[in-house]
C-alpha cells in the first residue's frame, strides 16, 4: 500500500526570462521568491506560499501552462492506479513520470521528500 498527495502547482513558462516571470507570478499571487542556494534546480524558481505547498515557475520549451504535481512514496504503483483510472503516461523526466488526465490536463508524478510523508497523505 503506498501514499500520495498533491504536491503543488508548476507554472510553465516559455521563453528565457524565467526571472521575469517568476518576478510577475510573485506579485500577482502574493508569494515571494524563495531562495533556495545551491539546489541545482536551474530551470526552476520557488515561490513561497508559507503552507508547504509546491508553487514553482519553471522554464520550458512547449506552450506555457499549469500543471500540478502528486507526490508519493512509491511512484511505480501511483502511476498504475492512475493508469487504471484512465491517465496515460507520456514519459519520464529525471526522477518522475509526466503523465495526461482523461481530461487532457497534463500532471507529473514526483517522489515526496517530507519525512513525515506518510502520516499525512492519503492511503491507496
Amino acid at each position: 500500500m503506498h501514499h500520495s498527495q498533491l504536491a503543488g502547482f508548476i507554472i510553465d513558462s516559455l521563453g528565457d526570462d524565467l526571472d521575469g516571470a517568476a518576478d510577475f507570478w510573485s506579485q500577482a499571487l502574493g508569494m515571494p521568491v524563495k531562495q533556495e542556494a545551491g539546489t541545482g534546480n536551474e530551470g526552476y524558481v520557488k515561490l513561497d506560499n508559507g503552507d508547504g505547498l509546491n508553487i514553482e515557475v519553471q522554464r520550458v520549451n512547449h506552450p506555457s501552462r499549469v500543471h500540478l504535481d502528486i507526490a508519493t512514496d512509491d511512484i511505480p504503483a501511483e502511476v498504475a492506479r492512475l493508469e487504471a483510472l484512465g491517465a496515460k503516461r507520456l514519459g519520464e523526466i529525471k526522477s518522475w513520470v509526466v503523465m495526461v488526465a482523461p481530461t487532457g490536463h497534463r500532471f507529473c508524478v514526483v517522489r515526496a521528500k517530507d519525512p513525515d510523508f506518510a502520516d499525512k497523505a492519503t492511503r491507496w
